[in-house]
């Protein structure tokens, strides 16, 4: 069970129906490095299924700058799947992943170390029906944005 989702209301429902327990996660995954892969391989460790939400070009391009995304949707989409911890990718196009989270109803929230609790969309609305919120520590020096630094010959 893997795929591209473009319904998470109809995917939890159905998740849920099933008893498993959901994981969720979401971000750019520009450039995957292996911060995103740590990430990922500690949120499949939370649940049953693991479903990634997945900014659109646009949503990317108003986050991080209209040189970004370095590689497109549908080609960020499969190397995500391609990911034996990842089950579905859920594309979303707002700036947050409220309104999906709010479809998916995860069991579990999972985000980088680079986010305070207080800080996390969603977190809130997952702990109000039981659901818990997990951090996964920050690996210092994996990110996108330093890659295409270092790409660009920029410190």
């Amino acid at each position: 069970m893997k795929g591209l989702v473009r319904d998470p209301r109809l995917l939890g429902e159905a998740l849920r129906g099933a008893n498993l327990k959901v994981v969720f996660t979401n971000g750019c995954f520009d450039i995957l490095h292996r911060g995103h892969v740590e990430l990922l391989r500690f949120a499949k460790g939370l649940g049953d299924v693991l479903v990634v939400g997945l900014n659109t070009d646009d949503s990317v391009r108003r986050l991080k700058g209209q040189e970004r995304p370095i590689n497109p949707l549908p080609d960020r989409a499969a190397v995500l799947l391609a990911i034996r911890w990842v089950d579905f990718v859920v594309p979303f196009g707002e700036d947050t992943p409220e309104r999906l989270i709010r479809e998916l109803r995860p069991d579990v929230l999972v985000k980088g170390g680079d986010y305070r609790l207080e800080d996390i969309v969603g977190a809130e609305f997952v702990t109000s029906y039981g659901g818990e919120v997990r951090i996964f520590p920050y690996l210092e020096g994996y990110s996108t944005t330093s890659i295409v630094r270092r790409l660009k010959g920029q410190s």
